[in-house]
């Protein structure tokens, strides 16, 4: 629930009026400059406002913001996300390393996961799916501190007033001693933990599982994966049925996309409806509605109620699409294709982290600032893929990273004998952050050297040094950028 909510659960892209769309890249605006006095202000009135009843005076005054974020008013009018084709959407979310990912994840928490499973009658697989879209795993919480993210969210921009009592609840969850305050970070949008609740879900729906007396959802998997299975039971969870399937539409089929208008699967047959690999229909779901979500010449799905429970958790078809993809595929164990059998209506088709991480690395080596090789690609990333396209003759230069771009770099960096553009016998980048390399850096020539290389001496549990290729941006500007990683 990254971007959150419905009804008490509210998410974002209700909140805010988003919705997903095929259209051109908005640039990013500036951040605001945003008034502290009038920040301040805001907070004193909201202190003794009527949301803030429960909120004691030490909580309220201890975790105040001393500053407001500009960052998180530039977030909110900024969303790429929700710009992105559906496959793009897909391939990001649901590929081969999150596959392989939940099959492990669903190896270690068998247990836990058969008990979530017995109490709650959700599926393991399918709670598993809204672990791996929300947060990979748990390896991707976000790292904004949410009350200075909620208060200014409270007093700047649009959505005021859903903010405040997502800023309240969050100093609830503190005051009654579930999640430790350091722990309070997340997405700019407030929500939290290994499933992303917002503060009002968490109050609403949040389980101590793991029988310790609290419900953390930062640290307890238990009861992370617990709290999102009672979140999908409410919601309307039908045990034993499937969210729906994959559905090859018969020739001269004419129908609209609409997963709210739900017919009988004997409807669907006598449509000329089958599975996608031409089987009949099965009869799992009492009733489907279609979804189309590129069109009636891309995939088809049959969807149930299933389905919707995971929209609820996020607003939006193609991110209940990718929950519902991604648990199939955890389902069979198998990570060998991600594709849906039906391709997507597009001959440039989207990229999974692997191949972000090689564009990534490729662009490095050609001399972008791009940060992080991280397989995400973001502002810095498609900013350096338009100017590589434009040099480069490639066109639409939209900075868009698909099939066709993947090809275009690495076929370059292959020319050049360096495969997905490494330098030659170094092993794959895998940059640190930028606060750590900060202070490990030590550079091992004079300022006025031309040697491209710096070293970092160990630490006492290292083994063997770090090494750092000094990386010239397009617009002179130079960084060091991480080579091997010392054990």
């Amino acid at each position: 629930m990254r971007l959150t909510p419905f009804s008490t659960l509210s998410l974002l892209s209700i909140a805010v009026g988003l919705s997903l769309a095929s259209t051109a890249q908005a640039a990013r605006p500036p951040a605001p400059d945003l008034s502290n006095n009038e920040f301040q202000q805001c907070l004193d009135g909201l202190k003794n406002s009527s949301k803030f009843r429960g909120v004691d005076s030490f909580t309220f005054n201890n975790y105040r913001p001393s500053q407001p974020d500009p960052s998180v008013i530039q977030s909110l009018n900024y969303q790429p996300e929700f710009q992105k084709d559906v496959w793009d959407y897909l391939s990001s979310l649901v590929d081969t390393e999150r596959v392989e990912d939940g099959i492990r994840a669903k190896r270690q928490w068998a247990d836990t996961l058969r008990r979530i499973e017995s109490r709650y009658g959700v599926k393991a697989e399918h709670v598993l799916g809204v672990w791996g879209v929300e947060s990979n795993f748990g390896q991707t919480l976000g790292k904004k501190p949410l009350f200075e993210s909620l208060a200014t969210l409270s007093c700047f921009d649009r959505r005021q007033s859903y903010f405040q009592g997502e800023y309240a609840n969050a100093l609830k969850i503190v005051q009654n001693g579930d999640i430790a305050p350091s722990d309070m970070t997340g997405s700019w949008a407030g929500a939290f933990g290994q499933t992303q609740f917002m503060p009002s879900t968490f109050l609403e729906l949040a389980v101590d599982f793991d029988g310790d007396g609290r419900r953390d959802l930062v640290n307890s998997v238990p009861d992370a994966l617990a709290s999102t299975a009672n979140f999908l039971d409410k919601r309307g969870y039908r045990s034993g049925e499937p969210w729906g399937y994959e559905v090859k539409l018969p020739s001269g089929f004419w129908g609209a996309s609409n997963r709210k208008d739900k017919k009988s699967i004997s409807h669907w047959r006598n449509q000329g409806l089958t599975l996608a690999n031409g089987s009949p229909l099965p009869s799992d779901l009492n009733s489907a509605g279609l979804l189309l979500p590129a069109g009636p010449d891309g995939p088809a799905f049959l969807v149930g109620k299933n389905f919707d429970t995971f929209y609820s958790y996020n607003a939006s078809e193609s991110y209940a699409l990718a929950i519902a993809h991604l648990s199939d595929l955890i389902t069979r164990e198998d990570s060998s294709k991600t594709d849906f059998i039906t391709a997507w209506p597009t001959d440039d088709p989207g990229i999974g982290r692997q191949e972000s991480r090689a564009i990534q690395q490729a662009l490095l080596n050609a001399g972008y600032d791009i940060g992080e090789v991280d397989g995400i690609i973001g502002d810095n990333t498609r900013t350096a893929i338009q100017q590589y396209q434009s040099s480069h003759g490639i066109f639409p230069a939209d900075g868009r990273a698909g099939q066709k771009f993947y090809r275009a770099i690495i076929g370059s960096a292959a020319a050049t004998g360096n495969q997905y553009g490494q330098p030659a016998n170094s092993r794959p980048l895998n940059p640190a952050p930028a606060d750590r390399m900060g202070q490990l850096i030590q550079q091992q020539t004079s300022p006025k050297s031309t040697s491209n290389t710096y070293s970092v001496q160990p630490s006492t549990s290292s083994s063997s040094n770090t090494r750092y290729r000094r990386v010239t941006s397009p617009d002179g500007t130079v960084k060091l950028v991480r080579v091997d990683e010392g054990s």
